[in-house]
């Protein structure tokens, strides 16, 4: 029982750190920030039920689909990677603000929810990959799984319910703060991508890790 607590726990760490719900924050006010509360609301609502089916879409399918179309682990976790660069360059530069007016004027709150806050924020390049390890179908057994997907679960309630607050920063800190946030996160963001890339070319060509 201890044993099984232990890896449910280290499972919840890791996964805490991959998905980062703080993370998603400033491009959730992105998105939501010149929006109703009703609509803000909606927003986070389908993000999250929309990351959670993507990332039990990996536990569940994701090892054996990439296996039948003999796509290695890494080659997914250098192409996502390179996917999450290119929001991340998105969130500091000034594509940012064209992305958030084109949104705001043309989609709908659940399609504007989907790209870019429940992919790649929340159903990140890392935690996809991580699910798919997590739940490696040659090491654990259903049961396990249905475990991992519990822990899954739990983060993104976490994760919903920063969403709910997050407008209340926002009043808090102002546009100009969420825009340096959204910035500062966007540069951490592209350093976690280029990590993917390195330790993907890393284990695809047996180096050390930098």
């Amino acid at each position: 029982m201890i044993a099984v607590f232990q890896e449910r726990l280290s499972e919840f760490m890791t996964l805490a750190v991959v998905i980062d719900p703080l993370g998603s924050l400033p491009v959730y006010l992105a998105i939501a920030g010149t929006r109703s509360r009703r609509e803000a609301r909606a927003i986070a609502v389908h993000a999250v039920i929309v990351a959670f089916c993507v990332l039990l879409f990996f536990v569940v399918a994701g090892q054996v689909i990439l296996q039948q179309i003999n796509v290695p682990l890494t080659a997914f976790q250098i192409a996502a990677g390179i996917v999450l660069f290119l929001f991340a360059l998105g969130m500091i530069f000034d594509q940012a603000e064209h992305s958030k007016e084109a949104l705001l004027a043309k989609q709908s709150p659940r399609q504007a929810a989907v790209f870019p806050l429940a992919i790649p924020a929340i159903a990140s390049p890392g935690a996809m990959l991580a699910v798919v390890l997590l739940t490696d179908n040659a090491r654990h057994n259903i049961a396990d799984q249905a475990q991992t997907v519990v822990v899954i679960a739990v983060i993104l309630l976490i994760q919903l319910m920063l969403l709910f607050i997050a407008k209340r920063v926002e009043n808090l800190i102002g546009r100009a703060g969420t825009s340096v946030i959204s910035r500062v996160m966007g540069t951490i963001l592209a350093a976690v991508a280029v990590t993917e890339v390195l330790d993907g070319f890393s284990t695809w060509l047996k180096l050390p890790l930098p």
